[in-house]
C-alpha cells in the first residue's frame, strides 16, 4: 500500500470515528451527568494513551521530560480534558447533539480569531468572510431557522458550545510552543486532568455506580473520542507528509465530511428528527471553515 492510500486510509478512519462521537456523548448522558461521564471516559483515555506510548516505545520518553515540560503539561491539562469536556458535556447536556455538534464545529474560526492577538497574525479580508459565513450558520442554528426573531432554543447551551471552541483553540495555541512528542504531552494532559476532574464529581456530583450502558458509553467516548483517534489522525498526517504521500491538505479536508455523517449517527442512534436549519447553518459552517483552509493553503 502507497503512502498516498494509508494517509487516506488512516485519515477517513480517523473521520469516521468522529462523526459518531456527537451520538455517543449524547446516549452516554442519559446515564452519566457530564462530571461522571468525564471522570469515567478520561480514565479509559489515561490507559488507552499509555497503551498506545507503550505500543509505540515510547514510554521511556515519559521518564524523561524536563521539569518546564511538566508544568506546562499540567496547566495544559487544566484546559484538556478538564475545562474543555466539562463546558462540552453540559452542552450536549443542554442541547440536542444536531445543535452541540455544528456548534462545537466553529474551533477552526475560535482558533483564527484568537491567533491576531495571542500570536501576532493578521486578519484578511478572506478571514472576515470566514468568520461572518460560519457565524451566519451558528445563528441559522441556534435559533432552527428563526433568524430574524433571534429566538435562540437554548441561549445557555449555545453559549456553553461557542464557549468551548474558546477552550479548545486556547489548548492548541499554548500546544505550539510544546517541544515535547505529542502524544506524551497528550498522556500528561490527561494525568494532570484526572485529579482536578475526580474533584469536581466529588464537589459537585457523585461517584457514578456503572451500569451496564454507562461503562460501555464512558469507554467508548474515552477510547475514540479522546483516545486513539488522536494517535490515528497524527499516523494519516506523516503518511500524507511524505514525498508520494498526496499532501497534507488532501487528508486535512476530509475532516470537512465529519459533522455532515455526524448528522446521520445523529439521527439513526440518537432519535433526533433533523431540522432543516441545523443542514443549513452547518452549510453556512463549513463554507466559513473551508474558506479559511483556502487562505490557510494559499
Amino acid at each position: 500500500m502507497t503512502n498516498s492510500k494509508k494517509a487516506l486510509t488512516f485519515g477517513l478512519a480517523t473521520v469516521g470515528i468522529w462523526s459518531t462521537v456527537a451520538s455517543a456523548f449524547k446516549i452516554s448522558l442519559r446515564h452519566l451527568d457530564p462530571f461522571q461521564l468525564l471522570l469515567c471516559a478520561c480514565t479509559v483515555s489515561l490507559i488507552v494513551l499509555a497503551g498506545i506510548l507503550a505500543y509505540q516505545g515510547k514510554l521511556k520518553n515519559v521518564l524523561r521530560i524536563h521539569r518546564h515540560d511538566l508544568l506546562r503539561c499540567a496547566l495544559l491539562g487544566a484546559l484538556n480534558p478538564f475545562l474543555y469536556y466539562v463546558i462540552l458535556f453540559k452542552a450536549y447536556d443542554l442541547l440536542p447533539a444536531q445543535e452541540a455538534q455544528p456548534l462545537n464545529y466553529t474551533w477552526a474560526i475560535t482558533l483564527s480569531l484568537l491567533s491576531i492577538p495571542l500570536l501576532g497574525q493578521k486578519m484578511s479580508f478572506r478571514d472576515i468572510c470566514a468568520i461572518l459565513i460560519s457565524y451566519i450558520g451558528v445563528v441559522v442554528i441556534s435559533t432552527h431557522g428563526n433568524v430574524l426573531a433571534l429566538h435562540f432554543s437554548n441561549p445557555v447551551g449555545v453559549a456553553l458550545a461557542l464557549g468551548s471552541t474558546i477552550i479548545w483553540a486556547l489548548y492548541w495555541i499554548f500546544n505550539t510552543r510544546s517541544n515535547i512528542d505529542p502524544m506524551v504531552g497528550l498522556f500528561f494532559n490527561f494525568l494532570f486532568g484526572l485529579p482536578l476532574i475526580f474533584l469536581t464529581v466529588v464537589l459537585f456530583s457523585s461517584i457514578p455506580s456503572l451500569t451496564f450502558e454507562a461503562f460501555i458509553g464512558a469507554s467508548y467516548v474515552g477510547l475514540f473520542e479522546m483516545g486513539i483517534t488522536f494517535a490515528l489522525w497524527l499516523t494519516a498526517m506523516k503518511y500524507a507528509a511524505k514525498p508520494d504521500g498526496g499532501g497534507t491538505t488532501r487528508v486535512a479536508n476530509l475532516i470537512f465530511l465529519s459533522p455532515f455523517a455526524s448528522l446521520v449517527f445523529i439521527y439513526f442512534l440518537v432519535g433526533e428528527k433533523i431540522l432543516p436549519a441545523t443542514v443549513v447553518g452547518l452549510g453556512f459552517i463549513i463554507a466559513g471553515n473551508a474558506l479559511m483552509q483556502y487562505k490557510s493553503d494559499r
